[in-house]
């Protein structure tokens, strides 16, 4: 499959309990329009629950995490939780970027470990130095599938063109590189 309706990537989806209890998690194949759908494609996924209500996370290989402020009601009629909408709300405080009309996740945790830093222990930008070498900021990897490659090119590049470490530094805030972003979850 060509255009819109490519899979481009896979995320895991999580139903939590209306106390934000992990009830069941599965992956799901990504397509290129930013619409989810299972793995057999099928352009609903299903979750082998009982009818209830329950809040949706969607999670990302490097990116931070969205869940839905509120629980829907699902069922085995199929409901559509559009995470991209502005006006779907979500759980915590700025937990979308904006891009053009469309609400995305935050890219940039090269890490996995829910937070996007540009400084200090434990930041994202250097597991990228590290994968290219460490010593020759010039070098590239790839092709590779990898958290490292923050803008998803297939190559993890830390200076340049394209580089990986400026879409951190601009998640961040580019003129307070000592801020951080943190995934908005229980």
């Amino acid at each position: 499959v060509t255009g819109n309706d490519a899979v481009v990537d896979w995320v895991i989806l999580e139903l939590r309990s209306s106390t934000t209890a992990v009830v069941w998690s599965k992956p799901a194949l990504l397509r290129r329009n930013g619409y989810v759908m299972d793995l057999d494609g099928d352009a609903s996924v299903f979750f082998p629950v009982p009818p209830g209500n329950y809040r949706l996370v969607i999670r990302h290989r490097n990116h931070l995490p969205v869940m839905t402020a509120q629980p829907y009601s699902l069922s085995l009629t199929p409901a559509l939780v559009d995470l991209g909408n502005g006006a779907t709300s979500v759980y915590g405080t700025n937990a979308r970027i904006q891009k053009g009309t469309i609400h995305c996740l935050w890219s940039g945790d090269a890490t996995g470990n829910g937070t996007i830093a540009y400084t200090g222990a434990n930041n994202d930008r250097d597991p990228i130095l590290t994968a290219i070498g460490g010593t020759t900021p010039n070098n590239t990897l790839g092709p590779v599938y990898d958290r490292r490659d923050v803008n998803m090119d297939g190559v993890i590049r830390y200076v340049g063109a394209s580089n990986d470490r400026d879409p951190i530094l601009t998640n961040v805030g580019s003129t307070t590189p000592n801020n951080t972003r943190t995934q908005q979850l229980p």
